[in-house]
């Protein structure tokens, strides 16, 4: 802690992400080992955070991630696509196929940002919006990849068919930013995604993280 900081604030923000790292919430005497403070301390913290609705405390007293940090979370969509913009234009002009950004939202992808190409006769009908399984679709697998320490050499997904018949798409994860997971990709009527296009989404993927750090 520096002069500048608050330790009060420090450990309120450190107790969200304790509770949002479980399923099953916390207890204060885990909480108060987890943080190294006594119990006294985090009974204020807690009660301090249910004020603003950021954390519940169930019956058997396991204190569990509030509603209010939903209500916070949906501001976070408009300012990731609004940064995104440019590069997804960019891509999309360049390839000439429908880019998307895409979020992790629960056990699902959103589409959050999608942009379309000018100058095509044709292209995929993407909305934002758009909702599927995180193990469908390019966006999708990208973002596990990621996760799982999985990404292949050229650091990008390939699929076909998998969202829409006779569509191919190609993803790259957002990498190195700070509470947001999720990928850039692609969308095409082919039968398969030409070579340049998956460097061209990995460059673009970098362009967006860079943008929101």
């Amino acid at each position: 802690m520096t002069a500048e900081t608050s330790q009060t604030l420090d450990r309120g923000l450190r107790v969200l992400k304790l509770l949002a790292d479980t399923d099953h919430g916390l207890t204060v005497t885990e909480l108060s080992n987890k943080l190294g403070v006594n119990r006294t301390v985090v009974y204020r913290l807690l009660a301090t955070l249910e004020q603003h609705a950021l954390v519940r405390r169930d019956l058997g007293g396991r204190a569990r991630v509030g509603l209010g940090v939903l209500r916070l979370g949906r501001q976070v969509h408009p300012l990731v696509r609004e940064a995104a913009l440019p590069a997804l234009r960019s891509l999309a002009e360049d390839i000439g196929a429908t880019a998307h950004l895409t979020l992790v939202d629960g056990a699902e992808a959103l589409a959050v940002a999608v942009v379309e190409p000018t100058w095509t006769d044709y292209h995929v009908a993407y909305r934002a919006g758009f909702r599927h399984p995180l193990d469908r679709g390019a966006a999708g697998r990208a973002i596990l990849a990621a996760r799982q320490g999985a990404l292949t050499g050229p650091g990008y997904t390939l699929t076909h068919g998998e969202l829409e018949a006779g569509a191919s798409g190609a993803a790259a994860p957002l990498l190195g930013v700070t509470g947001v997971e999720g990928s850039v990709g692609v969308v095409m009527l082919a039968d398969a995604v030409p070579e340049r296009v998956g460097p061209r989404v990995v460059d673009a993927a970098r362009e967006v993280a860079d943008a929101l750090r």
